[in-house]
């Protein structure tokens, strides 16, 4: 078991440094800003449509997919090379430039760190590449031409584990600010689908031909999403931390290594991951839990039986996957941010498409909006490989 931890402070002294959200944005089929996501999630919008002959896939398949044509434009208000960069890498830069607007952070400052977070990168460039170097396929030189973009000399870090690494990579920056490496650290969550993204998921028969159904006793599989979403985090002492802040209060990333895609049927990895991130923090005052909530048969029962066995089961539970589908790399930065603002604003997402909860132990589905006056969130996610994490947010009152 590999668990790795991180807090708010160095556990042996009081708490005073906090690390705080300073500014974020989601890109994606429901809107260009957080905001837009925001709002149309909370009106029960989705954009999950089903696709026929796209990617040269006979199948046809459920999914959210981003405007091409939008984001170009978007993109050259910004650049007027934009041939210069894949639809991934200009997703990417797009996210980052809007959270970055007004944030009074100058990118190209040596306390100033990229993280980006992909599970799967230019994939698509293995199939065809007549445009750019061959270097372009990597992880690594994506994150580069990244930060390059915003002047900024510091190497990058690549955050690629599976489902989890939009979670991972926020843990990860969480560690650097407390270590005081920067000032600000620059989070980027980016997928984009193609050929080898959807074939792969239908070889596993993992994907729904209908829109997705979370934890519902009728579920039949995810759908997959295409999104970038950028959260900046800082470090302050609590005397001069901005008021009404997000926090990262504490998080945890445990991996049992039980599958090489399946997750373990009693949520080991999950509920090690759930007890360490939760070890400060009393029950009571946790709102709702964001779950990965794929919609899956394995993992929705999974997740059921690692809330269940920590003691959750009356803490309203919600998946945000029917409205964005399952974006990968982006999903744990996508669905933290759309968390941070319900939280902000004292209410619980319903958990669309859940009709009838039907997980093997009876967690509570918030199937409605609900208000609350609690003041942190749990954030779970869970990937292949055995691959689990947990994050705690809270807000600044």
């Amino acid at each position: 078991m590999d668990c790795a931890r991180i807090f708010s402070s160095v556990e042996k002294r009081e708490r005073i440094d906090m690390i705080y959200k300073v500014s974020d944005n989601i890109i994606s089929a429901l809107g260009f800003s957080s905001q837009e996501n925001y709002q149309a999630v909370k009106a029960g919008k989705s954009q999950l449509q089903l696709y026929e002959n796209v990617f040269g896939i006979s199948e046809p398949f459920v999914a959210s997919l981003l405007d091409n044509h939008k984001i170009d434009k978007e993109f050259a208000t910004l650049s007027n090379i934009g041939e210069k960069y894949t639809k991934l890498e200009k997703t990417a830069i797009l996210s980052a430039s809007k959270a970055l607007e007004n944030s009074g952070i100058d990118p190209s400052n040596d306390n100033v760190l990229f993280i980006f977070s992909t599970t799967k990168g230019n994939v698509e460039l293995l199939e065809r590449n007549d445009r750019f170097e061959s270097e372009r396929i990597h992880l690594w030189r994506s994150a580069e031409l990244i930060a390059q973009f915003f002047k900024n000399k510091n190497e990058p870090i690549v955050v690629s584990n599976a489902c989890i690494s939009g979670v991972a990579a926020q843990i990860t920056a969480a560690r650097y600010l407390i270590a005081k490496r920067y000032q600000y650290i620059v989070v980027i969550g980016a997928e984009v689908l193609s050929k080898f993204i959807v074939s792969g998921f239908q070889s596993f028969k993992a994907l729904s031909s209908e829109r997705c159904s979370p934890f519902d006793r009728n579920r039949t599989g995810l759908n997959l999403g295409e999104a970038a979403a950028t959260v900046i985090y800082s470090v302050s002492d609590m005397d001069n931390l901005p008021p009404k802040s997000i926090i990262f209060e504490n998080g945890a990333i445990c991996n049992d290594a039980n599958h090489i895609s399946g997750p373990s049927r009693t949520g080991e990895g999950l509920f090690n991951a759930i007890s360490k991130a939760m070890r400060h923090i009393d029950k009571e005052n946790i709102s709702f839990i964001n779950a990965h909530g794929t919609a899956t048969s394995y993992n929705d029962d999974m997740e059921s039986m690692a809330i269940g066995r920590y003691g959750l089961e009356n803490v309203p539970v919600n998946s945000l996957k029917a409205y964005f589908g399952h974006t990968l790399g982006a999903a744990g930065i996508v669905e933290t941010i759309i968390s941070m603002y319900a939280l902000q604003e004292n209410i619980i997402l319903k958990s669309l498409g859940t009709e009838e909860a039907g997980v093997v132990y009876p967690i509570t589905i918030n199937r409605e909006i609900m208000k609350s006056d609690k003041n942190a969130f749990l954030k779970l996610i869970s990937g292949f490989g055995g691959s689990n994490a947990a994050m705690i947010l809270k807000k600044n009152k």
